[in-house]
């Protein structure tokens, strides 16, 4: 890989690090990242200019590199690769950062290709094929056979909840922000300011997807409630959005995404056992989340969870 960094940035590498995919090397006191598009190509414009705003407004975005041929995107054996660079990557980001740097950039045309906003349709298609891999490939996975079914509720509920809430209410004042695919905890800049992590969606999305990595990621899990209160005071949300924040919380991403690793047999399947063990906790937070919630929208409750 040194020699392909050679060739098309014409930067000599002396020490190249890989590690989760990404290859990483030090140059004139920076951090560069050497890291595989896993994008559709169609995006990349459009990640392109979401970055070229974005330094306009002056958030410190990772940068992307042109190769040799003034492409971003550079050939390795069949798979696509891009450079980028980042200066203190380990800095993190909290709930209010959060809310200051994606406010800075919303979308006003439906038009862009990294628009996304079908949470319905994207997580349904999603547990149909998990349930068609349990049944072909999970014989062998007794934690997952354990706990697939209440997950899988639970992702069900999501989905009854974002349908009957885009059926309810109009999403016309919704706030659509730059938003990521994946928001980790801790928040590093690395993965925050990615590019390739760029979407545009509800604000909601990353807030949730924070709280929730939060909560499984955290040794003081009341810290997660703290910032939920925190957010909501500094946000009017409509019930649309409300709705949308609440259904984010309940869809279980945190267990999917593991559980995606484990059937890709890049990660061990008792590293889900971590999110089992909170699966009571984790209600329980639900239920004050959905509590709070209500003093600002009269979102819809769910029985059994809230009683």
């Amino acid at each position: 890989m040194k020699e392909t960094i050679k060739y098309y940035y014409d930067i000599d590498v002396d020490e190249l690090e890989e590690n989760d995919g990404k290859y990483h090397f030090k140059f004139q006191n920076r951090d560069f990242f050497f890291v595989f598009y896993n994008r559709n190509i169609e995006e990349l414009d459009d990640i392109i200019l979401c970055v070229q705003n974005m330094k306009e407004k002056g958030i410190q975005v990772n940068d992307l590199f042109l190769n040799r041929d003034r492409q971003y995107l550079t050939k390795v054996g069949e798979y696509n690769y891009i450079l980028m660079a980042v200066s203190n990557y380990s800095e993190t980001y909290d709930i209010f950062d959060i809310v200051a740097i994606t406010s800075k950039l919303r979308l006003n045309s439906k038009n862009s290709k990294i628009y996304r906003n079908n949470w319905g349709n994207l997580w349904m298609q999603k547990i149909d094929y998990f349930e068609y891999q349990i049944r072909e490939l999970g014989l062998n996975k007794h934690v997952i056979k354990d706990s697939f079914s209440y997950y899988i509720g639970l992702a069900e509920n999501a989905i009854s909840y974002v349908n009957n809430t885009n059926f309810k209410y109009p999403i016309a004042n919704a706030l659509i922000v730059l938003s990521h695919r994946r928001i980790f905890y801790p928040n590093y800049k690395l993965n925050f300011m990615n590019p390739l992590s760029f979407i545009f969606d509800l604000e909601v999305r990353d807030i949730a997807e924070y709280l929730k990595a939060m909560y499984f990621s955290s040794e003081d899990e009341s810290e997660v409630l703290e910032d939920l209160k925190c957010y909501l005071k500094l946000r009017n949300l409509s019930i649309y959005e409300a709705s949308m924040l609440y259904a984010r919380l309940l869809y279980p991403s945190y267990y999917f995404d593991v559980y995606e690793n484990v059937m890709n047999k890049e990660q061990n399947e008792e590293d889900l056992l971590d999110i089992i063990k909170k699966c009571n906790g984790f209600e329980y937070f639900l239920k004050e989340a959905y509590l709070e919630i209500t003093k600002y929208a009269p979102i819809e409750k769910i029985d059994w969870l809230i009683n």
